[in-house]
């Protein structure tokens, strides 16, 4: 896979203005301000692919970017507690929309901010995941604000929690100094050639 070729696809807010699924898909997911489109960028090499905010819950689209044999999405953060109450409902309704639509998710990248415990959104997310059956990474963002003694502690609580047991890896990354990338892009790459078999 080059990932200096992957380009933005669209946006779609709502349900019923998806696209069909014509390629394996992998996903990124996480609460708002985890870093989302910090991780995109550093990934795919570039400064805007995603667009990247200080104010939490600047996503409110599923974004697409195509690349050679696959295609990335990344989904809206959730948890923001300033979003009005329709706005809650239209997220909600586009998650589900892509969720059970029947597309081919080849991998769900699911972020956590490794500093903080997980949120109650986080566990939901996670126990869906686990309970739906799509198969997930869990990316620890922000690793490089911790210190060393604090970041060991964070890596074995992560390591412990039962709604990380069905993981296919735990990986700790920072967009800041780029740590943890060259592996995460290894595990996608796998994931892709997986799915052209």
């Amino acid at each position: 896979m080059n990932f200096n070729n992957v380009t933005f696809e669209a946006s779609y807010g709502t349900a019923r203005q998806l696209p069909p699924s014509t390629l394996p898909e992998i996903v990124f997911a996480g609460k708002s301000n985890v870093g989302k489109s910090s991780l995109i960028n550093k990934i795919f090499n570039r400064k805007n692919l995603a667009r990247v905010s200080s104010v939490p819950g600047k996503t409110t689209t599923v974004n697409f970017f195509k690349g050679d044999d696959a295609r990335f999405a990344d989904l809206p953060g959730y948890g923001y507690a300033k979003r009005s109450k329709s706005e809650i409902e239209r997220w909600s309704e586009l998650m589900d929309g892509y969720f059970s639509g029947g597309r081919n998710i080849a991998l769900v990248v699911q972020l956590l901010d490794m500093r903080h415990a997980p949120t109650s959104d986080d566990k939901v997310m996670l126990n869906f995941l686990t309970e739906s059956g799509f198969p997930f990474i869990a990316v620890l963002t922000k690793c490089d604000k911790l210190k060393p003694t604090e970041r060991k502690k964070q890596s074995e609580f992560f390591s412990s929690l039962t709604e990380l047991k069905s993981a296919k890896g735990i990986f700790e990354c920072s967009a800041e100094t780029g740590e943890g990338i060259d592996r995460l892009k290894s595990v996608l790459e796998d994931t892709e050639m997986k799915e052209e078999r």
